[in-house]
């Protein structure tokens, strides 16, 4: 008995319709995906608009209050590598960049970046979780496309490298 030419196919003539339906599947993932540069949003603390009284303020008037104490007696010296994991706010409480978010710790030298970070992390003991009002002139007064005016850190400092 011979079978109508449409309901035989041999196996390998599947194998092009197999990869469409693979192919399909993956770019239906990727389209339904966030954008990799799109990062969870995390609340802005309470007090992100300012200072509160209670927070130290250095020379420079860079304000950090202490979230969560550390261990050691080890501060990072300027030109120092560290680990951290970090979250950013402007002071309207919109989240411009994290760590956290990202779900991947961060390391840098303290020499490669901003002004504020350089001294305030310096502040800091390893284990320390510390919250940063970085005043505009200690942040990216004047650089276009970075966020302007006071901005917030959450910083905490899981390790430092050398």
């Amino acid at each position: 008995m011979r079978l109508p030419a449409y309901s035989f196919r041999p196996p390998a003539s599947r194998l092009p319709l197999a990869c469409a339906i693979a192919l399909f599947l993956f770019a239906l993932a990727r389209c339904s995906a966030p954008p990799p540069d799109e990062l969870r949003q995390i609340p802005a603390p309470p007090d992100v608009a300012a200072a509160p009284a209670d927070a130290t303020r250095t020379s420079s008037n860079l304000a950090s209050k202490v979230i969560a104490a550390g261990k050691g007696s080890r501060h990072p010296r300027p030109n120092s590598t560290v680990t951290v994991h970090y979250t950013g706010w402007t002071t309207n409480g919109r989240m411009f960049d994290s760590s956290v978010a990202r779900g991947a710790p961060t390391t840098f030298g303290l020499d490669q970046v901003i002004p504020g970070w350089t001294e305030g992390v310096q502040l800091m003991v390893e284990g320390e979780k510390r919250r940063f009002w970085i005043p505009a002139g200690l942040a990216y007064e004047g650089v276009p496309g970075r966020p302007q005016g006071l901005l917030v850190f959450d910083i905490e400092l899981i390790r430092i490298d050398s």
